[in-house]
């Protein structure tokens, strides 16, 4: 059984076009801390710096056009039966945050999967593997949130060219369909903006291959829609250097990718 609240205080988006993003509520709010005033509001846990910096893409969007659909619309996923049964608590704490959360759903950690896909989610993040996992391998793209999340107000995404490369020798992964369509979303939200002083920088690794396969993971991602601003080819060399430098919000790929890994 899933339970949908609407936030009152947050204009709704328009279910046609908006870009549905799902977090849990375990990765906004750390369950066993209170903010710093003392208030009855949950702490701000790992993915509090993306949501503010999914809303700043919003508000430039609204002020180069105030009748702007294209907007990302943040739904908050309890999962946690211990979370569920202080529903009040996570929602008083996103308004408390000024956090621009359209809904929140209140699922079963058997439900959630389906609640998803009932609202249309295209991008779903969580902290914990297994839920990103199960998401995925049901057509629902998903991405790990790590702690050493961006801090930065510009809303950074990380794509996994090696992917877009990927031979199809093999069956596709159930999420490709939904990581094609997000490209292209988020490639039309990038357009949106100039080269410079952007709120979204998209940025494109391949890990693997030479200059050719980064060549061709780029004319992939373009005739997807999506031009990046950056692309580096690692061939073969360590990500995590690349990582300390960017820090992205997120890692994107055909399967579930952490930024540790």
């Amino acid at each position: 059984m899933v339970a949908t609240i609407p936030n009152t205080d947050v204009k709704q988006k328009d279910a046609d076009h908006a870009v549905v993003v799902a977090v849990t509520t375990r990765a906004v709010f750390e369950s066993g801390a209170e903010d710093g005033d003392g208030e009855d509001v949950y702490g701000m846990g790992v993915a509090f710096p993306l949501l503010q910096a999914l809303q700043r893409v919003n508000e430039r969007l609204l002020e180069e056009n105030p009748a702007e659909s294209l907007l990302f619309d943040v739904v908050l996923i309890a999962t946690d039966s211990q979370q569920q049964q202080q529903s009040s608590r996570i929602i008083s704490s996103t308004k408390h945050y000024g956090l621009e959360v359209s809904r929140f759903f209140f699922s079963s950690q058997e439900d959630f999967i389906e609640s998803l896909l009932q609202n249309n989610v295209q991008l779903f993040l969580s902290a914990d593997r297994n839920e990103a996992l199960q998401a995925s391998q049901k057509g629902v793209l998903s991405a790990l949130l790590d702690r050493q999340l961006a801090q930065s107000e510009q809303l950074r995404v990380m794509l996994c060219g090696d992917a877009v490369v990927r031979p199809d020798a093999g069956p596709a992964p159930p999420s490709r369909p939904a990581a094609q369509s997000f490209s292209a979303q988020l490639g039309e939200m990038r357009r949106r903006f100039g080269a410079l002083d952007s709120p979204l920088s998209i940025v494109m690794v391949t890990s693997s291959g030479d200059g050719q396969s980064c060549a061709d993971a780029l004319r992939a991602l373009r005739a997807r829609g999506l031009a990046v601003d950056e692309a580096y080819c690692l061939a073969g060399a360590p990500r995590s250097p690349i990582l300390a430098l960017l820090r992205p919000h997120f890692l994107l790929s055909d399967d579930v990718i952490s930024l540790e890994d």
